[in-house]
């Protein structure tokens, strides 16, 4: 009965992502927002709809999705690319990331909340959630300038997301009286060691794949090089997402005979992302949304406010604007990167270990705000990308005028 059960709902879930896709292009709504409310209203906070053996599978589903998200996104990292943009992706990165970080702590301390609280809760908010961004941009297909870059943006963003982590974790462990010099080193190691074994698959993957022929061949080498690279990053404790940004890093700058890996990726992701999103939303806690009261309240609006000067900043910093009418718009960046998702609740979990006095709030804030910015940060980059200019719809008119 759970097998025929199971059976049901995934059929349901396909369809139902299906009509998503649907309804986002009649409505211009993101379709990641649409199956996050749906997972939210079939799961336990409201109807209650999923069986057991199906949500049981979402970590499973989470890293199957997430890890052709990161294969797809360290695509984009070719050489051509980080010629053309690479100091600019370089530069609003880590402008947005920093000024997050600083706008987030300064705003919390100054309302009188714990600065070891505050630390923790400023380098949460400087993560991102890169497979809702990534397939808002693949709903509306989003090509130009500001898409690539945003693009490098988001593969980057996690990186200095950890490693501000980590300095943020130890100088609150220090302020508790514990030592926090390990949070840098767990750092350095899952960075470094993330990194290299992107590489060490990835190098010699992007020479040997796509040499027997297109189609199903193809397809499976492609699936193996991404699963294989998650798999060996979960069992050595590392960042199967940074792993699998170094991997297809290196498989599109060694791979240059062909691109076919990164296209058979994207023919079949979509339905590994209609269950990630779905089950995202059915493991959201709506009852720790009245519980955020003051300070996740002012964490969220801190967030969007950090986000959308960093990014502001970053490309008037970069010096480098990739067209005279997005100069004046750089806010557009910080406005596309508000998705917030597993990333932040991982450094979370991780915290409210470490601090285990401040467990409560740093949970609560979590998971409250991942809530919000799940269901708003969407729509945020989709308008960013229409305010750019380049997504497909408007393209297309473009080239007809």
């Amino acid at each position: 009965m759970d097998i025929a059960q199971t059976l049901v709902a995934i059929g349901v879930l396909l369809l139902l992502g299906m009509l998503a896709d649907e309804i986002g292009h009649k409505t211009r709504l993101p379709r990641v927002t649409l199956l996050i409310l749906c997972g939210l209203a079939a799961g336990p906070s409201f109807l209650d709809l999923l069986p057991d053996s199906l949500t049981e599978l979402y970590e499973t589903l989470s890293v199957l999705a997430l890890s052709m998200v990161a294969f797809l996104l360290g695509g984009k990292l070719s050489k051509v690319n980080l010629a053309n943009s690479g100091g600019t992706v370089a530069v609003i990165s880590v402008s947005a990331v920093v000024v997050t970080a600083v706008t987030v702590f300064t705003g919390l301390f100054l309302l009188g909340f714990p600065i070891a609280l505050a630390l923790v809760l400023a380098a949460l908010a400087t993560a991102t959630d890169p497979a809702a961004t990534n397939d808002v941009i693949r709903q509306y297909r989003a090509r130009g300038p500001f898409t690539s870059i945003l693009s490098g943006i988001v593969a980057l963003d996690d990186v200095w997301g950890i490693l501000v982590f980590a300095l943020c974790l130890m100088g609150a462990q220090a302020l508790m009286g514990a030592d926090g010099s390990s949070a840098l080193i767990q750092a350095l190691r899952d960075v470094t060691g993330s990194i290299l074994l992107g590489v060490v698959v990835g190098a010699p993957a992007g020479y040997l794949s796509g040499r027997i022929r297109p189609g199903d061949p193809t397809l499976a080498e492609a699936l193996g090089i991404v699963f294989l690279t998650a798999g060996l990053a979960l069992w050595l404790d590392l960042s199967f997402l940074l792993a699998g940004i170094a991997c297809g890093a290196m498989v599109v700058n060694t791979g240059r005979h062909h691109t076919r890996p990164f296209h058979e990726i994207e023919h079949i992701e979509w339905p590994f992302m209609i269950f990630f999103f779905v089950l995202a939303g059915a493991s959201l806690e709506v009852d720790m949304l009245p519980e955020l009261g003051l300070l996740g309240s002012a964490y969220i609006l801190l967030r969007i406010a950090g986000r959308l000067i960093g990014g502001w900043l970053g490309g008037k910093v970069a010096q480098r604007p990739v067209s005279a009418s997005l100069a004046s718009r750089s806010y557009l960046f910080g406005l596309s990167l508000l998705p917030q998702a597993g990333v932040a609740l991982g450094m979370a979990l991780v915290a409210a270990e470490a601090l285990p006095l401040y467990r409560s709030e740093i949970l609560t804030v979590a998971i409250g705000s991942t809530i919000v910015f799940e269901l708003l940060g969407p729509a945020a980059t989709q308008q960013a990308l229409q305010k750019s200019g380049e997504t497909g719809k408007e393209s297309a008119d473009a080239s007809q005028n």
